[in-house]
C-alpha cells in the first residue's frame, strides 16, 4: 500500500490532510485503481476517522481531519503547531504493509518532518511553522501599521503647534487612514482572527494613536477658529465697517 497525504490549507490546531491511496502489487488490480479485496486503513488518534474501501471499486482522494497541538493561532505571525500522523492497513482481514509519501503543498507553513521506522505501519511527526514569506510579509505589514500611524503623529504635532485651525484635507487624510488601516489588516495571509499578536504588537495601537490624532485636531482647530473669530468680533469698529457716527462725530466738531 502506498498513502499519499498532503496537508491542506492550516489556520486553527483543527486542520484538514488530503491524500489518496494506492494499492501496489497483487494489493491493486493491474491499473492500481482499486484494491482487489476489502481494505481498511485506520490511523493514529491524531487523526480523526478511520478510512474503508471495498474490493474491486475505484480508489478515491478523501479528505482526513488531522489534531493540531502545541501552538495557538493567537500568536499568529509566529505560531507552530506539531502533529503526530500513522497509518496501518489491513485487506480482508489481514495486515499489509504500507508506505507514506508527504508533501506540503501549503504556502501558509512549512513542515518538518521526522519519520518513524516500522515494518508494517507508516507513521511520521510533523511540525508545522509560518513560512518565511508570511512572516516577512506580516512583519512588514506591522512596519507599515506603525510608519502610518507616526505620520499621522507628526501631522498632528504641525496642526496643533502652529495653530492652523480646522484644515479639512488634513483631517480628511487622517480619517481615511484610520479607516484604510483595518481594510490593510484584514489583508493578512490566512485571515488571523482579533487579538492575534500582529493585532497587539501593530494594528490596535495604530489605530488608538490615529483615531486620537483625529480627535486632538480637531478639538485643537475648533478652539482656534473661535478664537480667531472673537478676535475679529472685537476689532471691528462700533459703528461698521466705514467708521459711522465715529466720523460723523469729528465732522459736526469741525
Amino acid at each position: 500500500m502506498c498513502g499519499r497525504p498532503s496537508n491542506a490549507s492550516t489556520r486553527r490546531p483543527g486542520s484538514w490532510c488530503c491524500g489518496s491511496v494506492t494499492p501496489r502489487g497483487t494489493l491493486g488490480e493491474e491499473d492500481q485503481a482499486a484494491p482487489v479485496g476489502d481494505l481498511s486503513l485506520q490511523t493514529t488518534e491524531a487523526t480523526v476517522g478511520d478510512l474503508s474501501f471495498r474490493a474491486h471499486e475505484r480508489l478515491t482522494a478523501k479528505d482526513v481531519k488531522v489534531v493540531m497541538t502545541g501552538g495557538s493561532i493567537g500568536d499568529y505571525p509566529f505560531d507552530a503547531y506539531e502533529t503526530d500522523i500513522g497509518f496501518w492497513a489491513q485487506m480482508d482481514g489481514k495486515e499489509v504493509p504500507v508506505r507514506l509519501m508527504f508533501s506540503n503543498n501549503d504556502t501558509l507553513f512549512s513542515v518538518s518532518v521526522t519519520p518513524w521506522p516500522s515494518p508494517q505501519e507508516a507513521a511520521l511527526g510533523l511540525e508545522l511553522v509560518r513560512s518565511g514569506s508570511l512572516l516577512v510579509f506580516a512583519v512588514l505589514m506591522m512596519v507599515v501599521m506603525w510608519a502610518l500611524a507616526a505620520s499621522v503623529l507628526i501631522g498632528t504635532w504641525y496642526l496643533t503647534s502652529r495653530g492652523e485651525g480646522l484644515v479639512w484635507p488634513a483631517l480628511g487624510w487622517m480619517a481615511a487612514t484610520l479607516f484604510a488601516l483595518s481594510a490593510f489588516r484584514n489583508t493578512a495571509p490566512g485571515s488571523p482572527p482579533i487579538g492575534c499578536v500582529l493585532d497587539w504588537f501593530a494594528f490596535l495601537w495604530a489605530e488608538t494613536v490615529i483615531a486620537l490624532c483625529v480627535i486632538a485636531v480637531v478639538l485643537t482647530g475648533v478652539r482656534t477658529a473661535l478664537r480667531t473669530d472673537d478676535e475679529e468680533t472685537d476689532g471691528e469698529p462700533d459703528g461698521g465697517p466705514d467708521g459711522g457716527t465715529g466720523d460723523l462725530g469729528r465732522a459736526s466738531t469741525q
